[in-house]
């Protein structure tokens, strides 16, 4: 009989994934393929930082992995590829930063707003990073601060930082440290480069941005998780153009705006839409200014937007 052995996906590349071991040896590994035919909707069953069990083929060295486990929560997200139903960014995650910037690219509030609202809906504690604070103007600077003050108010805590300049970097480690984090966000946010300075010996690529379209580049090919000192572990992503939420029942949209859950329990409603109904403590608060117009809209736009109309459960 095989034996069993458990670990950590720490790097995924689609078709192999390689493991870090309980006796910390690296093991790379396939997936069985009995598992695709189980109904996983998905462009990878597998993510970095799934807990799998594996076996170890004695002639190579290499592993198959029999068993994935069940996962504490992960961020998801509608896959740009037809043939399949979601993308799955990364899994366990104690917390993840979404890197944004104000410009260097710049930044998409509804983009944000679908990635805060996937990572309720998955129980994934998220906090803000702005990066190249160094690089702003005043009034990019008055932006952010505006935004802070929204999201904080929400409850997502908020970080400017500066990964080429140090601002706040020594912060940033102590919220990392002993934590499972990921670092999501658009292509040329300085994800690598961050994580660079988080810790010099990881040496990832990193490129600059598009003078042509003032957009990112794609340095990160695949999730991969690195080992930190203090017992941290980051995984560092491939930088996302959009972000499509997936699974999203159109009577729970509002239950993933923490802000707009809460209003809602005033409404004449019980059955509420927060769109046209009177009375609706919601829009009440939108006018009232204590909801944000930008999060309201992007409430809406999920709301009505007919290509986030995913039903299909599973990886």
């Amino acid at each position: 009989m095989e034996n069993t052995f458990k670990g950590l996906v720490i790097k995924s590349t689609g078709s192999w994934y390689r493991v870090l071991a309980a006796d910390k040896k690296l093991v790379d590994c396939k997936f069985k393929g009995k598992y695709r035919i189980k109904g996983i909707r998905s462009t990878n069953p597998i993510a970095v930082g799934d807990h799998v069990q594996f076996i170890v083929d004695s002639t190579d060295g290499t592993g198959t992995i029999t068993e994935i486990e069940d996962r504490k929560n992960y961020i998801i997200r509608r896959s740009t590829n037809l043939s399949k139903e979601t993308q799955i960014i990364a899994a366990n995650i104690d917390l993840a930063f979404l890197i944004v910037t104000i410009a260097f690219p710049d930044l998409r509030i509804g983009f944000v707003d679908r990635f805060l609202a996937s990572a309720e809906a998955y129980r994934t504690p998220v906090q803000i990073l702005f990066n190249k604070v160094d690089l702003y103007t005043q009034k990019q600077l008055m932006e952010m601060e505006k935004l802070t003050e929204i999201y904080e108010k929400v409850g997502y805590s908020c970080l400017a930082i500066s990964a080429t300049q140090g601002k706040n970097i020594q912060v940033l480690k102590e919220r990392i440290a002993g934590n499972v984090c990921v670092f999501s966000g658009n292509s040329g946010v300085g994800k690598s480069t961050l994580a660079n300075v988080i810790d010099p010996s990881l040496n990832l690529k990193t490129d600059e941005i598009s003078d042509a379209h003032k957009k990112g580049k794609h340095t990160t090919t695949f999730a991969q998780m690195y080992p930190l000192e203090n017992g941290s572990f980051l995984i560092d992503t491939p930088g996302i153009k959009g972000f499509g939420v997936f699974d999203f029942d159109k009577d729970e949209v509002f239950h993933f705006f923490p802000e707009i859950f809460k209003a809602s329990h005033y409404c004449q409603y019980n059955n509420c839409s927060h769109t046209h109904e009177p009375k609706c403590a919601v829009k009440l608060a939108v006018e009232d200014g204590e909801i944000s117009e930008s999060r309201y809209t992007s409430y809406l736009n999920i709301l009505f937007d007919e290509n986030d109309k995913h039903r299909q459960k599973g990886y």
